[in-house]
């Protein structure tokens, strides 16, 4: 990327928009609208208010209405918002109608987890993904990006190529598009070329949604130590360790997290850090179960590894965080409130996860509960593989 701004040291005021259409319920946008508060704070600002907005389709003009919009240019008016940040995404003249009505920064979902990413790189790789990734979502919006580019001042969405010049010359934008994907290309020979060196191990790739504790299993597995926070993203660049249970070793990788409505262009900039999940012998798919909406969770992680045609493998559920998790399938006439008490490793075994979902095992990674175990269904389910694979090596166990 060619320049970019420090990012100013006072946290921004934000808004969040969210839709009501279709079949959605009030109660399902609000958790939508929960996970956008989660990715502005990662991003560095402070979400203060949400607005929604019920409508059987979007609106081609200002996509949430008119009357909606002027009611948000009040607050965002009186509040003295920074930025506006929609749940969906936003075509360029969305953009540029909602912009002259509120007077403040509008981003849209795919922009701002483009600047999430943007901050999370670190290696040259995923930098170039990132960038171009950023490429891609400017190109169709060219005409009311380009034209703010000389009073940008750094912040959220902000941190995007080419903030000092303004480049109307789509021709322009292509070849750099064209150059990054020629640059990814390199490197992604290169890292198949490292994939075939790592010889004949068994190969267990980390599954899961964004923030879900895959960074936090990977270390306790590995006693390495790989960065790990409470914040969506915290892993875009493809670990890899050398883990060793018993006398069976093998390789496990950390992948970035999945999440809702992923921008497109972000899965085909890293296709090839996700190679590493569509060429593992096994999938771990961790689970946040405290989380209040971690069914669909589940269901996102399950529909990217269909996309990616990784759907089919050898996978363990594992269910995280069982430390926190409170709520307990009960009978219908059992009233008791479910509290921290009643949450049993014995009680989780008997609920709809442990049998819809095989195998599959409860734990908390940071407390290390039922790590002994975690450890047990992985070394078989890596020697199963192995044995299959290579018969001939049996003698070793």
């Amino acid at each position: 990327m060619s320049k970019t701004f420090d990012t100013s040291t006072e946290l921004e005021k934000v808004v969040l928009v969210g839709l009501i259409s279709g079949k959605d319920s009030e109660s399902r946008i609000e958790e939508y609208l929960d996970e956008l508060a989660f990715l502005v704070d990662t991003a560095g600002g402070i979400p203060l208010k949400r607005f929604t907005q019920r409508l059987d389709r979007p609106d081609s003009k200002t996509f949430i209405g008119s009357g909606k919009l002027r009611e948000i240019a009040e607050y965002v008016k009186a509040a003295e918002i920074n930025i506006v940040v929609f749940d969906d995404e936003l075509s360029g003249s969305q953009l540029k109608n909602i912009e002259k009505v509120l007077e403040c920064r509008i981003l849209d979902r795919n922009n701002l987890i483009l600047d999430i990413f943007a901050r999370r790189a670190r290696t040259a790789h995923a930098k170039t993904q990132v960038e171009l990734a950023q490429y891609e979502y400017l190109l169709p919006r060219l005409t009311r990006l380009w034209t703010h580019l000389e009073r940008q001042q750094g912040g959220i969405g902000m941190r995007g190529p080419g903030e000092t010049e303004i480049e109307t010359d789509r021709r322009i934008i292509r070849d750099k598009i064209s150059l990054l994907k020629e640059k990814l290309e390199l490197i992604d020979k290169q890292m198949v070329t490292q994939r075939k060196n790592r010889g004949s191990m068994i190969r267990v790739a980390l599954v899961g949604y964004t923030n879900v504790g895959k960074s936090t299993i990977m270390n306790q597995l590995s006693k390495s130590d790989v960065f790990a926070e409470n914040k969506l993203f915290a892993t875009l660049d493809t670990t890899v360790r050398k883990v060793v249970i018993e006398n069976l070793p093998f390789l496990l990788s950390d992948t970035v997290g999945f999440i809702r409505k992923l921008p497109h262009s972000l899965v085909e900039s890293f296709k090839s850090t996700l190679d590493e999940v569509r060429e593992a012998d096994l999938l771990l798919h961790i689970v946040d179960i405290s989380h209040s909406d971690f069914e669909e969770q589940i269901n996102v992680v399950n529909q990217t590894l269909s996309e990616i045609e990784a759907g089919n493998k050898p996978t363990i559920m594992i269910f995280n965080k069982i430390d926190a998790y409170t709520f307990i399938e009960k009978e219908v006439d059992d009233l008791t409130e479910p509290t921290d008490e009643n949450t049993t490793l014995e009680e989780l075994k008997k609920t709809w996860m442990a049998k819809v979902n095989s195998p599959s095992i409860f734990i908390s990674a940071t407390q290390k509960e039922n790590w002994d175990e975690l450890r047990k269904m992985l070394y078989e389910e890596v020697k199963r593989i192995h044995v299959l694979r290579y018969p001939y090596h049996n003698f070793l166990y």
